[in-house]
């Protein structure tokens, strides 16, 4: 349960190597969060997660969890809630692929949509019954402003994060009312492993700015979030420019 000051006890990062995730994790620990679950692929990379957040007085648990194995997501996730209440769910798994080569061959680009829309369709919404049968929690899933409008340097990746983005916003209204909060985190370019080797795009970012926006939104209660915030008119006005205009631009 939520602490007396209205903050979170408890994590389940679903994405347990993510950059962004484990600095949301550490930002909600020094804010009181005590339990974390990290679900992700067994590896070296998860147990130097969890010994990382261990080090600042966390109780850091791991489970495997694989976004391309949706029939294995109910037992994983069944069994992190059966273990106690979890507070705050967070969906951060997800791969950027190669749009160049993903274009000229298939099986590449169905990976890529599959990781991260139809994995995070299976995992959102065992998790949002979970959180829902508990009558309490957070759901807060990472989008991306590249779902805003598929721009074609990466429409594959951009096609997958807007339909992960439209079915949050779906699952939000869905949830309303029950006690479950669901919020959608808009992130520009974020400067991560994943995105090393990339040039910087305008108003890049970085996970820790992410984190406190993250946070921030928590503790507002936001539906949307936009990293940095001013994206959101940025976007907009990307989203209403007409399609000719649109593809002349160096995107």
């Amino acid at each position: 349960m939520k602490d007396a000051f209205g903050s979170p006890q408890s994590l389940l990062l679903l994405g347990g190597t993510s950059e962004i995730g484990l600095a949301v994790a550490r930002r909600l620990i020094a804010r009181r969060v005590r339990t974390v679950w990290l679900a992700g692929r067994p590896s070296p990379a998860l147990e130097a997660a969890a010994d990382g957040l261990r080090v600042l007085g966390a109780d850091v648990r791991t489970t495997g969890f694989d976004a391309l194995d949706p029939a294995g997501h109910e037992e994983v996730i069944g069994k992190v809630f059966a273990d106690g209440d979890i507070d705050l769910v967070l969906l951060a798994f997800g791969v950027l692929g190669d749009q160049a080569h993903d274009e000229g061959e298939p099986a590449a680009a169905v990976r890529v949509a599959q990781t991260n829309y139809t994995g995070a369709v299976s995992a959102g919404l065992i998790c949002a019954a979970a959180l829902q049968n508990q009558g309490h929690g957070s759901l807060v899933v990472l989008s991306s402003v590249a779902g805003e409008r598929a721009r074609r340097a990466n429409f594959i990746y951009g096609s997958s994060k807007a339909g992960l983005d439209a079915f949050t916003q779906g699952l939000g209204d869905a949830l309303y009312g029950t006690g479950v909060h669901v919020m959608v985190v808009r992130p520009g370019f974020v400067r991560t492993r994943m995105t090393a080797g990339r040039p910087d795009a305008p108003l890049a970012t970085t996970p820790e700015a992410v984190a406190t926006a993250v946070e921030l939104g928590l503790r507002r209660g936001s539906e949307t979030v936009w990293v940095p915030g001013s994206l959101r008119v940025v976007m907009s006005a990307l989203r209403h420019l007409p399609r000719p205009l649109f593809r002349r631009l160096p995107l």
